[in-house]
């Protein structure tokens, strides 16, 4: 089943193959996961986010009609589910917002690539601390700029892609990459030097 298309997943769940959806869920729910944690910046609260957004998919699944892709519908879910919990985590916090979302350092190595971003580990330094910058270097992005930069170099979209799930063109697809590498590339200037790779060819 495992090599079943989303489209045939999908029907088989909507008539009540559990399995079916258990295979869907297996598929996407690291890049759920990459999605949700690229918002809120806390592993734990990414964990939540994910189950919340299958246990959605899961219930609103007769609705899907195909006009999308699955992971396309799956996506706006999750990116929903995150706005909710930071819009709730605003009105609760007592403390400092970055502080109370700050990154967790026990967060696996795949998460973000460091080689999505044509940095070498070995050159720079060791890979775990290589990977601490760049989580610090995307909290400081703009939400749109994290948006595309998780898409396109975690998950290894393609421009059409992007601009389908986020629902803009292609255009601001890559105005929004080529500024948001910019920005990391500021960000990271004083410790990987000239080794940020920006230039991107389209896929």
């Amino acid at each position: 089943m495992n090599e079943e298309s989303d489209a045939n997943l999908v029907k088989l769940a909507q008539n009540g193959d559990q399995k079916a959806f258990q295979v869907l869920v297996e598929r996407y729910q690291r890049k759920v996961f990459n999605i949700c944690y690229g918002m809120v910046r806390n592993r734990d609260d990414a964990m939540d986010l994910v189950q919340e957004t299958f246990v959605k998919v899961f219930r609103n699944l007769g609705r899907f009609k195909g006009d999308s892709s699955f992971y396309t519908w799956v996506y706006r879910i999750a990116k929903n589910a995150g706005i909710d919990h930071i819009r709730k985590a605003k009105r609760n916090r007592t403390v400092d917002y970055d502080d109370a979302i700050r990154r967790d350092e026990n967060v696996e190595d795949d998460t973000l690539l460091p080689s999505a971003l044509g940095i070498n580990p070995a050159r720079v330094m060791a890979r775990k601390e290589l990977l601490g910058r760049i989580e610090d270097a995307l909290g400081e992005l703009s939400d749109n700029h994290r948006e595309v930069i998780i898409l396109r170099e975690v998950q290894g979209l393609s421009y059409q892609e992007i601009a389908d799930i986020a629902e803009i063109s292609i255009g601001t697809v890559m105005s929004r990459l080529h500024h948001a590498r910019r920005n990391m590339q500021a960000l990271l200037a004083d410790y990987v030097g000239s080794e940020l790779k920006v230039d991107d060819p389209a896929r």
